[in-house]
């Protein structure tokens, strides 16, 4: 009896070893993937206050990177967001400006490029 434990110990290790291996090598190449954003689109123009960004899930992602700068990337003033999320929305408060945003997807071995939209905050209370 105690022969034959040994034994189903032994066979349950490997085989649990064999299948983690397994997930680490065939983690899937979303790096060809892109993700749709669904809002704020290009060009939008939102009025002040929390704005909820918006994007289509990427098959395999697992986690999303999220940012937003002021005015845009490239001229940045200052980066208001960046984060790495599990969700595929994100709100945040925002002030009157010209603003641009960008959403990449990622697993453990991959990540795609990211989508980039602009948009304006408007401040309509004036």
């Amino acid at each position: 009896m105690k022969k034959n434990k040994k034994y189903s110990i032994v066979f349950l290790i490997g085989f649990m070893t064999f299948i983690s291996c397994e997930e680490i090598l065939f983690v899937e190449d979303i790096s060809e993937a892109q993700v749709t954003i669904l809002a704020p689109t290009e060009n939008t123009s939102i009025e002040i206050g929390n704005i909820t960004f918006t994007w289509q899930t990427v098959s395999e992602a697992t986690e999303y990177e999220l940012q937003v700068a002021t005015p845009t990337f490239t001229s940045a003033t200052q980066i208001v967001v960046d984060s790495i999320l599990a969700t595929t929305s994100f709100s945040k408060e925002l002030i009157a400006g010209n603003y641009q945003w960008r959403v990449r997807a990622i697993n453990s071995g991959y990540q795609t490029a990211y989508t980039t939209n602009n948009f304006t905050v408007t401040d309509t209370s004036f």
